[in-house]
């Protein structure tokens, strides 16, 4: 078998064998194929496509390319969420311990935020002492212990996802269906857990930014998972605006925080309910979508929600005290208004500009080995369809580098879009792929 014949198969747009893209997959690894023949191969995917049976067969060569997390030692179904990233999207710091109230567990791996969306690990990192480094051993003992635990990807998970992630990123090979589905899944069945529910983003804050997209990405990756022998269903969910009101670590953990404690409602927390129905679902410990969600808000009223979130961070090195006062979180210097230089209503919010404008701050990074100052941000005033007047406060900008604060409030004011007609709402919830099918609501 050569590299060269199974790129020319695929250039040719005929599907490839399993033990093809097994072949293709080791060589690439273990360093017996080059960069340059791998770059051909994915371009040769993004022209032509794959279809599911060769997109799974993908994503499981990528699997065995490195360890398979072990959660065998936690006696229960294990459930995971993964969102595919958005601006304001802090549900796993809700979803995560509402479902472990539920009885549950949750034992998550999770990346860190890298050009205009947030990461999981560096929210988390925010609050004092907390550690996402466990080892495996102490990873499966938090989530016994407490029901739940985040953690960082390890060192040999899905190596070939690593390689070939860079390669993509280097030859306009990144917007491919095929490529991103599996390089998600492989992560996510890598992970261990036995049922996944999948929140995809759409909209100008989304990876995906057309709907359509959006439901062919999350059919794939249903797929690829069925395939794969886990239970796993996705939700379509709107990013044309950032999910909650605060961007930026420490910030998006106080929202977090105040949602838990039930002091703030709105989208953020709709969502976050709606993801955690369908874990318990998806994880078979209700028989209804509807005692889901029933489960999930007793879980957040009453309290025990965030006794499950204190519990995680206790066991995780945190100072768990941040839950009874949030000002003990990193907090920034100086927090400076933008405000409206116009009247009308807010007709539409440019999402990934919102994102840049709280990575102007210091909150995110431009490469991976950038560092992120916790403590900054934004926090928006309005959404869209609030009604604005001139000198109404859109945001309050968190930064510790007032250099920083001009460009930062000129890229947040250039992503509010204001007219005089109030906007149609758009509903949160877009629809639902499952092993049944896809439902659009």
């Amino acid at each position: 078998m050569r590299a060269v014949d199974i790129i020319l198969k695929k250039r040719h747009g005929e599907a490839l064998s399993g033990n093809e893209i097994n072949f293709f997959i080791e060589g690439y690894v273990n360093g017996s194929i080059p960069d340059y023949q791998a770059s051909a191969l994915l371009m040769a995917i993004c022209c032509n496509g794959m279809d599911s049976r060769e997109t799974s067969d993908l994503t499981s060569a990528m699997v065995k390319s490195g360890d398979i997390v072990d959660l065998s030692p936690i006696k229960a179904v294990k459930v995971d969420k993964h969102s595919t990233g958005g601006v304001g999207d802090t549900t796993t710091l809700i979803v995560a311990p509402i479902v472990a109230a539920c009885g549950v567990p949750v034992a998550k791996m999770s990346g860190r935020g890298l050009g205009h969306t947030g990461g999981t690990l560096d929210k988390l990192e925010s609050i004092p002492g907390f550690r996402t480094d466990l080892s495996m051993e102490e990873f499966i003992q938090a989530v016994q212990a407490a029901g739940l635990a985040v953690i960082g990807q390890t060192g040999n998970l899905v190596p070939a996802d690593k390689l070939l992630y860079t390669l993509r990123d280097v030859t306009g090979t990144v917007d491919s269906i095929p490529l991103i589905a599996s390089s998600i899944m492989s992560k996510k069945v890598a992970a261990g857990s036995d049922a996944i529910v999948l929140d995809v983003k759409t909209g100008n804050g989304a990876f995906m930014q057309t709907t359509e997209d959006s439901f062919a990405l999350a059919e794939e990756m249903v797929e690829i998972g069925i395939r794969a022998g886990k239970r796993v269903m996705a939700v379509v969910t709107d990013m044309d605006q950032p999910l909650g009101m605060a961007v930026g670590n420490s910030l998006e953990v106080k929202e977090a925080i105040a949602v838990l404690k039930n002091e703030l409602s709105g989208p953020l927390k709709e969502v976050s309910l709606y993801l955690a129905a369908n874990m318990l679902l998806t994880a078979d410990a209700c028989s209804s979508f509807e005692e889901g969600m029933k489960e999930a808000k007793d879980a957040l009223e009453s309290g025990k929600a965030l006794n499950k979130l204190g519990e995680m961070i206790n066991r995780q090195g945190g100072n768990k005290a941040v839950l009874e006062n949030p000002d003990l979180l990193p907090a920034a210097e100086h927090v400076i208004s933008v405000r409206s230089d116009t009247e009308g209503y807010i007709s539409s919010i440019d999402t990934q500009k919102v994102g840049i404008s709280s990575l102007i701050t210091g909150a995110g990074r431009s490469k991976k080995e950038d560092k992120i100052d916790p403590a900054v941000g934004l926090v928006m005033k309005k959404r869209v369809g609030d009604i604005t007047k001139k000198g109404d406060i859109l945001a309050e900008i968190h930064v510790n580098n007032l250099k920083a604060y001009e460009e930062a409030a000129a890229v947040f004011h250039s992503a509010i879009h204001i007219s005089e007609h109030k906007p149609e709402p758009k509903p949160l919830i877009l629809g639902t792929v499952t092993r049944d099918g896809v439902k659009r609501f």
